[in-house]
């Protein structure tokens, strides 16, 4: 039991969480068979792994691959500004009391004056790049035949592993004739792209402080 106490802690150090996904599932999809091939197969001739002779490379079946070129690019800017300006002044006089008490009030003047000024200026700007090429796996095929894609590509780095996502559905009209297409013409898409290690546990603020954070009015 002594002996297996470092390995076990080994293990558990070198256990990376995979961070959660919101990409269609599942990532990948096993072709089905779409001939049944005949039993005097030639030698080079194998109908159940035959093309039609006009048939092109473009992905059209569960099970196919293409490639989607990731070229997003977004910027939003929002600015605003508000001003107020609002002011008051009151004027009064006593001009005369004759024959009364109180003259002492005798040509005595009341002033008041007021003003009240705002001013509040906002201003917010969001840009984002992301540029890549991911091979993905179509996992369904659509009445109307369209095609739902889906995969994943890892990349280990030293103690860092990195994670990109893709998926949504693709219009087979607009894959080009390398079996590619732009993720800008990907409907519903879903791009990801995280990391799972030291350094991105490190940005995450622990579980007690987000708790003291969410219950403390200050």
């Amino acid at each position: 039991m002594k002996h297996l106490a470092p390995i076990v802690l080994l293990a558990l150090a070198g256990c990376t969480t995979v961070p959660p996904t919101n990409v269609h599932q599942p990532m990948t999809a096993r072709p089905s068979p779409r001939f049944e091939a005949p039993v005097g197969n030639g030698a080079i001739f194998q109908a159940g792994y035959s093309k039609p002779l006009f048939e092109d490379r473009r992905a059209r079946y569960v099970g196919d691959t293409m490639t989607i070129k990731i070229t997003e690019s977004t910027s939003a800017t929002a600015k605003n500004s508000n001003k107020l300006d609002k002011s008051n002044a009151q004027s009064a006089s006593v001009t005369a009391f004759k024959g009364l008490p109180g003259r002492g009030v005798l040509d005595m003047n009341l002033a008041a004056d007021s003003s009240t000024a705002f001013s509040g200026k906002g201003e917010a700007a969001n840009n984002n790049a992301f540029s890549g090429s991911i091979t993905v796996t179509v996992i369904d095929v659509m009445p109307n035949g369209n095609l739902l894609v889906s995969g994943e590509k890892q990349l280990a780095i030293g103690e860092e592993q990195e994670f990109v996502r893709v998926s949504g559905v693709v219009n087979p009209s607009f894959v080009d004739f390398a079996n590619s297409i732009d993720s800008s013409k990907v409907a519903d898409a879903r791009i990801e792209y995280k990391s799972a290690g030291q350094l991105s546990e490190g940005q995450f603020m622990g579980w007690m402080a987000r708790f003291f954070l969410n219950v403390l009015p200050f």
